[in-house]
């Protein structure tokens, strides 16, 4: 199957970055594909919804917090061998709520050195070697 035929996912991802620093990552469920794997907090943009509507969304399912989303941070396009991902990723910051693991396995705050410490999924990379600079 050639990539031009294989179902292309739009994906969004929050970064946040705390007043001391820190940057929020969440871990993905065990039975999730990549289980358990770290990644920044986001998910599939449906049909109708901009980026930005996805993004507000998601955030509010897996970690009940209400977020107001700014800037692109970057944005790529990752092959895995059965799908494509568009993945954009916006600075985010969070205006109501307390985070609650809703629908992911475990979050945390890390400093942007400690980011390598852990496995993230492919397409997360590139955003984690961007703020590792």
């Amino acid at each position: 199957m050639s990539s031009a035929e294989k179902r292309k996912i739009r994906v969004v991802a929050g970064l946040l970055i705390g007043e001391d620093g820190r940057v929020l990552i969440t871990q993905r469920r065990p039975q999730a594909f990549m289980p358990l794997k770290w990644e920044f907090p986001g998910g599939k943009v449906e049909a109708g919804e901009t980026d930005q509507q996805a993004l507000a969304r998601e955030l509010s399912e897996e970690l009940d917090i209400e977020v107001r989303v700014g800037k692109h941070f970057m944005g790529l396009v990752h092959a895995y061998p059965d799908f494509n991902i568009d993945f954009q990723v916006y600075q985010c910051k969070i205006i109501s709520g307390t985070i609650r693991k809703l629908a992911v396995h475990n979050y945390k705050w890390v400093t942007v050195a400690e980011l390598d410490n852990f496995e993230f999924p492919p397409a997360d990379q590139p955003t984690v070697y961007r703020l590792l600079g």
